[in-house]
């Protein structure tokens, strides 16, 4: 995709499910200090967003721990209570099913869905996009099958990312417009550093001498879209499919076909496929993290490290210059 979007879709009211601001009834560690704006994001990416936005204002708790693969999570009889006693929930709907359940059966009012914000689209286990399969809001309507065949990573965008952002700034202003003008303030700051972001993978990618990688799972789709490569994935969406003897065979022929130097695994999943991979094929290893969690493995501290850790392993893998 190198078509840049607009930053907010016109369904953004709808999208945003907003309410008026709901009091939380509890001081327990689970929800956090109440005097302050209390969000629960369902997993990293969404709670970066939210404390970078929310700043001094907002206290942010995360349905998901340090570590723990989101796909996997099962929400606790605890974490639905924290739910409830919080000012906002900011998930991303089709990414973790049990979350989107907690969160359709809460009376908390101001639900907001990243996936609402941005356009999602169906990549399969490759970095390609076919015609007239662009994502749609629920407003514009689509089935179940088709909304569970889309790609949720859009936070390895930073375009994306930064449609997101604003969304969310615009749902944190309204739903607590004491302190709104910080709310817009810090998300222009954020905004502004996603499009730097952006400028360095544009740039630090566009001289690659190979466009294809190899990834453990299909997280790439995007980015891959946006800066012209292709992803070729060893499983599809779900990190903990395993292939078929037919596609490791087709990636090892793809391989020398296309001049692929590395298998990319990450680390929040097993990386026996990708090394099995890798040693069969004679191709080396190395990270490229889906930054669906910090941990004391990620090469970095926060968001913006990470990808900027994952920009040079691709320059490196890719030979770029």
């Amino acid at each position: 995709m190198n078509v840049r979007r607009r930053l907010i879709p016109a369904a953004l009211a709808s999208a945003l499910g907003l309410g008026a601001l709901t009091a939380c009834s509890s001081d327990s560690a689970a929800s956090g200090n109440t005097d302050k704006f209390d969000v629960v994001a369902s997993f990293y990416p969404m709670a970066f967003l939210a404390e970078q936005i929310g700043g001094d204002h907002a206290n942010v708790t995360s349905l998901t721990e340090p570590g723990q693969e989101p796909h996997d999570l099962e929400i606790s009889t605890k974490q639905r209570a924290q739910l409830e006693e919080a000012d906002a929930a900011l998930y991303l709907k089709g990414l973790q099913p049990a979350v989107d359940e907690a969160v359709g059966q809460t009376g908390i009012k101001t639900k907001i869905d990243a996936a609402g914000l941005t356009h999602l689209e169906d990549h399969g286990t490759g970095g390609h996009t076919h015609e007239g399969e662009e994502g749609h809001s629920e407003e514009e309507g689509h089935s179940e099958e088709e909304e569970h065949g889309r790609d949720p990573h859009v936070w390895l965008d930073p375009v994306k990312y930064a449609e997101i952002a604003q969304g969310v700034g615009k749902a944190f202003e309204k739903a607590d417009p004491d302190h709104a003008a910080d709310y817009k303030k810090n998300t222009e700051a954020l905004v502004t550093k996603l499009k730097g972001l952006d400028s360095d993978f544009e740039n630090g990618l566009k001289n690659s001498k190979s466009k294809v990688f190899f990834t453990n799972h299909a997280a790439f789709g995007y980015l891959a879209e946006r800066y012209g490569l292709t992803q070729e994935a060893i499983s599809g969406i779900d990190p903990e499919s395993e292939p078929s003897g037919a596609r490791v065979r087709e990636l090892q022929q793809e391989a020398k076909a296309d001049g692929v130097t590395t298998v990319f695994y990450e680390t929040l999943v097993s990386d026996k496929t990708a090394k099995t991979l890798a040693r069969d094929a004679d191709l080396k290893t190395d990270v490229l993290d889906p930054l669906e969690g910090i941990t004391d493995k990620s090469r970095g501290d926060d968001y913006f490290q990470v990808m900027e850790a994952n920009l040079k392993a691709l320059q490196a893998a890719l030979g770029a210059k």
